[in-house]
């Protein structure tokens, strides 16, 4: 259950942040970093966490170089992320990466 809501964080984060202005976003990426973070220092089986989490730097290479530069570590945790929830489904490659940087 605690992992269902850090996948929800995250897709939070992603889908929702974009849509509005600036200084809303920067605000709302920081409740869904809160919400994620406390999420996966509680949950019992941190594994599936850590698959997100260890995707941070290639997050970080795929987002500086919108989008050319694709890691292992970034594409499990994009499957990962679409296998578990819906809303990642329709999330761009993009959007999630980003969400992963807000961890």
């Amino acid at each position: 259950m605690i992992r269902i809501t850090l996948v929800s964080a995250l897709l939070a984060c992603a889908i929702v942040a974009p849509a509005f202005a600036a200084s809303s976003a920067a605000g709302s990426a920081a409740s869904c970093v809160g919400v994620m973070a406390s999420s996966h220092t509680t949950s019992p089986d941190n594994n599936n966490n850590k698959v997100v989490l260890q995707a941070r730097d290639d997050a970080a290479s795929f987002v500086a170089s919108d989008g050319r530069i694709r890691g292992a570590q970034l594409e499990s945790a994009l499957r990962y992320l679409r296998e578990k929830n819906a809303d990642a489904r329709r999330a761009s490659d993009m959007q999630l990466a980003q969400a992963i940087l807000a961890l």
